[in-house]
């Protein structure tokens, strides 16, 4: 199997489960202490996103800042997104599937906004991972519906607080190292990552405890007189 079609294949393995299924999963392999990201990280509208992690790095921007105002502000700021922070610098790698995690040094500003955070998305990724701000202009990114998890929000933008260092490189975020590759999976109980070499392993497992709560509950619904929904209805092999 070769690495696009493993990517596919994962994801179709982790799409039914949930953020606490998976967790069972690193559980049953081990990984107790691993895979789960500090309960800080929150997601700006509820979402359930599956996917690949694609990696980049952003740091603080050493200074100083220019004394400049009005019109030539407005030139050093253009010049300075396109050249020192931009997000072109990733975006153009972006494949289906992708899950964007970001590393923002924990810096207050908003690297993405309702602008810049839709090419992404038009390319195939499924979802945002940053630390520290990251997002801004929440009230149209959550009009647009696009999946992203967070520290905090933050209302400045990138010029003189971040510059772009690198992507495609091991990042770290609340606490979990993530590898471009590994598996993230993100709901409103959070986010998890699974190292992709026991991504497998793990999803079976995830899979057992998920089905068997679903058995659980359904009786609980029939004890109840509930109607069934999909939630306790078993999901089949793949």
């Amino acid at each position: 199997m070769n690495y696009h079609d493993e990517n596919l294949k994962l994801i179709a393995l982790f799409k039914p489960c949930r953020v606490t299924d998976v967790r069972d999963g690193m559980d049953w392999m081990g990984y107790h202490s691993f895979g789960s990201l500090s309960p800080e990280y929150r997601p700006l509208i509820p979402a359930h996103c599956v996917g690949i992690a694609r990696t980049a790095r952003y740091i603080p921007y050493e200074g100083p800042s220019p004394l400049l105002r009005g019109d030539e502000y407005t030139q050093w700021a253009s010049d300075y997104y396109r050249d020192v922070c931009s997000v072109r610098h990733w975006v153009q790698d972006v494949k289906p599937g992708d899950f964007i995690c970001i590393d923002v040094s924990d810096v207050n500003a908003g690297l993405l906004g309702s602008n810049n955070s839709i090419p992404p998305m038009k390319k195939g990724a499924v979802g945002y991972l940053l630390n520290g701000g990251g997002i801004r202009d929440t009230d149209e990114v959550i009009l647009q519906k696009i999946p992203i998890w967070s520290k905090f929000i933050s209302q400045g933008m990138d010029q003189a607080r971040l510059r772009y260092l690198e992507k495609d490189v091991p990042i770290a975020i609340g606490g979990v190292a993530i590898y471009p590759g590994d598996v993230v999976i993100a709901d409103n109980d959070g986010v998890i990552v699974v190292p992709r070499k026991i991504a497998f392993d793990v999803a079976k497992y995830a899979w057992q405890e998920m089905n068997n709560d679903k058995l659980g509950r359904q009786e609980l619904y029939k004890m109840m007189g509930w109607e069934l929904d999909d939630t306790v209805i078993p999901v089949e092999p793949i």
